[in-house]
This record gives structure tokens, C-alpha cells and sequence, in this order.
């Protein structure tokens, strides 16, 4: 039941240890900042809903820097499991010294929202509240793009580099490493805000996407790079919630108007068609990219 044919204890055993402790390190660590920042916005609004808690929790520093510390211990825990577990150097998880490849992943994530952006803007599908020449600067404009790294970083170390390096570590085929570490990464964001399925979908082909771009580069850069600006761009750059959490970003965005498998709706542009386009575009382009950079 623990073991595989070869003895080894079976990586689902191994990656269910990764995302237990990882989960409760992050958990012990943002709860104290997470509690105090409840506390403190209830007695300013002593009348306020759970739900506007959770809103307001979305736009509080406090908060914000609680998760950035659990995600920064959630890393040190994934780090010493694969050091004492799996008993492996961190280069081996694909976590090696600075590529170039970093640059390529925060340019496509950056590219695709982008690209996203325009199409749903010429379209009539959202409006902007104020201009490109009145961007609104804020103390979220570099506090998310802190928090928005460490995203990448944690979950791209969790989901690809962890995940995917434990399963074919104990003989699974390529195609189960890739389908098995997306729809772990799709699991895990079944319980963010306004979740929609085909949002779910996306999440899911946005890991197949990441997963092959750790498999054709052999290094977390380039996804980790992806990751970061699709998540930035989206949500601290045009205002689209990421995943349903709620945006700070330069611009306002009004998608009342839109349709919504274009714009994702509440969900935000993971939850649009548009973005299975640029996902799937995000293939050919790694594809080309890896080819080039081979030769």
C-alpha cells in the first residue's frame, strides 16, 4: 500500500506529506496576522458582514503580509522535505541558478494579459473607469507585485518542481507527471472566490502549460516567470480579479457589460475562452522558443 514495485514509498504518500505541511506552515504562520487584521477591521465596522470581511481582508496589508510570510514558510518546509524525504539537492527539483528563461516566462505572462486585455477592449466587452494616461498608483501596486512573486515561486516550487520531480522519481510515464500535477494545481483552487468551471479548466491547461515548460527547459524559471506576470498583470496592472480574488489594480475595469466567457466575469480572465486561446498559444510559442534555444 505505502511502497511501489521498486520499494520506494508511492509519491502519492510522499507528495499528500509535501501538501499537508506545506499547508499547515502556511496556516500557522499568516493565522496571528489574519486574526488581528479581523479584530482590527471589526471594531472599525462593527456591523460588518462576513462576507465584506472577506472583502476587506482582500485589501488589508496585514493580511496581504501574513500570507506572503505562510507562503514564505510553506517554501522552507517544501525545501526540507526535499532535502530529508526525498533526499535531494535543490538543484535536482529544477530550482537551479538564474536563467534567461526567467525573463522569456515574465515576458509571455505578460504578453498573453496583455493580448487579453486589448481584445476584450476593442470588442466593447469591458470599459476602462480611467485613462492609460491616469494610471492609479497605490501602496498595492508594489505590495502585490511582492506578494504576486512569491506566488510564483511557491506554488511553481510546489506544483512542478515537488510534484512533478517526485512522480517521475518513482517511474510514472510523462503523461501521468503532467496530468497528475495539474489536476493537483486545478484542486487547489476549487475553494477561491466566485469559482467557475471553466475557470477550473483553465487552471488546469495554464499547468499543463507550466509543467511543459518545466519539462522542455529543465528549470522552474521560465513558468515561475509566467506566473508571476500573468497573476501581476492581470489582476495590479488592468484590475481583473485573479482567480476571483479581488483586483488593486492601475486601471478600473467594468465587465458588466462584457460576456462573460470572454472575460471571465468575477471569476476574472482565467474564467474566459480568451485565455484558453493564449494558454494553448502559450504552447506553440514555449515550443518554438525551446527549439530555438537548442540550437
Amino acid at each position: 500500500m505505502y511502497k511501489n514495485k521498486m520499494g520506494k514509498v508511492r509519491s502519492g504518500w510522499i507528495i499528500l506529506l509535501a501538501i499537508t505541511a506545506t499547508m499547515i506552515a502556511q496556516m500557522i504562520l499568516s493565522a496571528p496576522g489574519m486574526i488581528i487584521a479581523v479584530i482590527i477591521e471589526s471594531q472599525i465596522h462593527p456591523n460588518i458582514s462576513d462576507e465584506t470581511i472577506d472583502q476587506v481582508l482582500d485589501s488589508s496589508p496585514l493580511s496581504l503580509l501574513s500570507q506572503g510570510l505562510g507562503l514564505i514558510g510553506g517554501i522552507a518546509i517544501l525545501f526540507l522535505l526535499w532535502k530529508f524525504v526525498n533526499k535531494k539537492r535543490i538543484s535536482e527539483m529544477g530550482f537551479k541558478r538564474f536563467s534567461p528563461d526567467f525573463i522569456t516566462g515574465l515576458g509571455l505572462g505578460a504578453v498573453s494579459i496583455v493580448f487579453i486585455f486589448l481584445i476584450l477592449l476593442f470588442t466593447k466587452n469591458i470599459e476602462m473607469a480611467n485613462s492609460f494616461a491616469s494610471p492609479d498608483f497605490s501602496a498595492y501596486t508594489l505590495s502585490y507585485l511582492l506578494f504576486f512573486i512569491l506566488v510564483g515561486f511557491s506554488e511553481e516550487l510546489t506544483f512542478r518542481g515537488y510534484i512533478m520531480t517526485t512522480l517521475a522519481d518513482n517511474g510514472n510515464s510523462k503523461t501521468v507527471v503532467y496530468i497528475v500535477s495539474s489536476l493537483i494545481f486545478g484542486v487547489a483552487h476549487l475553494l477561491n472566490p466566485n469559482v467557475a468551471v471553466l475557470g477550473i479548466i483553465n487552471i488546469f491547461l495554464v499547468g499543463l502549460l507550466f509543467a511543459y515548460m518545466y519539462d522542455k527547459t529543465k528549470s522552474l524559471w521560465m513558468p515561475i516567470g509566467y506566473h508571476i506576470t500573468w497573476n501581476y498583470f492581470q489582476g495590479n496592472v488592468f484590475g481583473f480579479p485573479v482567480s476571483g480574488t479581488t483586483p488593486h489594480g492601475l486601471y478600473g475595469i467594468d465587465v458588466s457589460m462584457g460576456n462573460n466567457w470572454l472575460t471571465g466575469g468575477s471569476f476574472g480572465l482565467e474564467g474566459g475562452l480568451l485565455a484558453t486561446l493564449m494558454i494553448v498559444l502559450g504552447f506553440v510559442v514555449t515550443n518554438l522558443y525551446t527549439k530555438k534555444r537548442v540550437m
